[in-house]
């Protein structure tokens, strides 16, 4: 049942929030760790930490679309996402835990597919509760700007633990001392309970009601893996705006991705100093928290869509700028990050305020029921995006020659000046042409207020 404006309460907006503390840590904290945590400590060479990663985020692009249907069967036969959510909440805090969990001396061979299957475990837990947690703002909220309230704010609170992870993830491993084990496990076991805290919180402001009965039956795996990907592939044919905001941000998650995967390399290769990515999350971050809710008054005043290729721009000019580094490597960057940052409070909370327009007015059109496989479709295209950004920056760090290393060895090799002139372009000129590449599909999103809403 959708909620009407007047049910938009401060709690509704504030427990669904929360449930960001939860994806916006495993977003982050992964992104940011799990590439430099194979090359530089378990000594696994950077094309295969990148397969690594990939083969993972492959397997949430399988099964996106699989939850985000079975999201919809439970809500028409038990009346609530509410379950699915509970189980991802629960699981995930155990599986991170055993990602980072590999034993000192183990071989890189057998280390790197213990990270494989331990971190594979790990992403179904959260596609379990993410899925049908993006499918939520349909059902909690009904309006153009009430979406926008609702978006806001759980854009305010991820905003906030990509922070608290990025910054705090990093600075937690340091507490290990000079045992990267020791520092690795910490970080994953406080990080692993916070996130599912946030989840499980959250989880129980997914609405219940009664079931709506006259269910299909029940098909085999093989069936549903079929069905349900055609039921994907139906909700991209039927709605254009969907197809372009969904290439947008698979893109921009690609560029952002890269970015993330590559902040620890920038660090200690570039600023020559290792706890260098706290500060550079402290400076992307900051500027986000203040400026996020100003981006809720931009979408009010021009629109969403326009905010969002303002903010676009913004951040793919202050992506360029730290070409730079390349000659003049220094604390100077952390200035184009904070405009990077300011950005990407809009390119978060805009194109997420706009995903329940979009299933709004495929639900005008084409019935109800599809949220799900909306929301299934759009965590496997976000997940692509950031599985590929990690993806092209261990290519990119291979060809130019990057030297793994071992935990037992760590400060044994140094880099040569093609593999940081690889880190840097990673990090600036190669998410930048993304960005610009991106605002091709955005330009032809076409929603506006008066489609949304019904105003002409």
């Amino acid at each position: 049942m959708i909620a009407t404006e007047q049910s938009l309460t401060r709690a509704t907006v504030a427990r669904y929030a929360v449930g960001s503390l939860g994806t916006g840590g495993f977003a982050t904290l992964p992104g940011l760790v799990l590439v430099y945590y194979l090359t530089d400590s378990l000594g696994v060479a950077a094309i295969v930490a990148g397969a690594v990663v990939t083969v993972a985020k492959v397997w949430d692009v399988i099964i996106d679309p699989v939850i985000g249907a079975r999201s919809d069967r439970m809500l028409a036969e038990h009346g609530s996402r509410r379950p699915m959510m509970l189980i991802g909440a629960i699981a995930l805090p155990v599986f991170f835990l055993l990602t980072f969990a590999v034993l000192p001396g183990t071989a890189a061979g057998p280390a790197a597919v213990w990270v494989l299957v331990a971190f594979v475990l790990t992403a179904t837990a959260f596609s379990l509760f993410q899925v049908p947690y993006i499918a939520l703002p349909a059902e909690l909220a009904s309006g153009y700007d009430q979406r926008t309230r609702l978006l806001t704010w759980r854009v305010v609170v991820l905003t906030f633990a990509i922070l608290l992870f990025g910054a705090g993830g990093p600075a937690l491993r340091s507490l290990g001392g000079g045992n990267t084990f020791a520092g690795y496990l910490l970080m994953a076991l406080v990080a692993g309970v916070v996130i599912g805290a946030g989840m499980l919180v959250s989880a129980f402001v997914a609405p219940r009601g009664l079931p709506a009965g006259g269910l299909p039956p029940r098909e085999s795996i093989f069936a549903t893996l079929r069905s349900n990907y055609a039921a994907g592939v139906r909700v991209l044919r039927d709605s254009q705006p969907f197809r372009a905001l969904l290439l947008t941000f698979l893109l921009q998650g690609l560029a952002t991705g890269m970015m993330l995967a590559g902040a620890n390399y920038v660090a200690t290769w570039v600023l020559r100093s290792e706890d260098a990515v706290t500060f550079l999350f402290i400076a992307l971050i900051a500027p986000a928290l203040i400026v996020t809710p100003l981006w809720g008054v931009v979408a009010r005043r021009i629109g969403k869509e326009r905010g969002f290729v303002i903010a676009s721009i913004l951040f793919g000019v202050a992506a360029l700028s730290m070409v730079a580094l390349l000659w003049a490597p220094g604390v100077w960057v952390y200035a184009p990050v904070a405009v990077a940052g300011a950005a990407y409070a809009g390119m978060q909370s805009l194109p997420m305020a706009m995903l329940p327009d979009v299933i709004s007015h495929d639900a005008r059109r084409n019935g109800d029921g599809r949220a799900g496989t909306f929301g299934g479709m759009w965590t496997a295209g976000e997940t692509t995006g950031m599985a590929l950004g990690a993806t092209v920056l261990s290519i990119v760090l291979a060809v130019s020659g990057y030297v793994s290393r071992s935990a037992a060895v760590a400060d044994a090799a140094g880099q040569p000046g093609s593999a940081v002139a690889g880190i840097v372009l990673s990090f600036s000129l190669v998410p930048a042409v993304i960005i610009a590449v991106s605002l091709a599909p955005l330009a032809r999103y076409r929603l506006r207020k008066g489609d949304i809403d019904g105003v002409v």
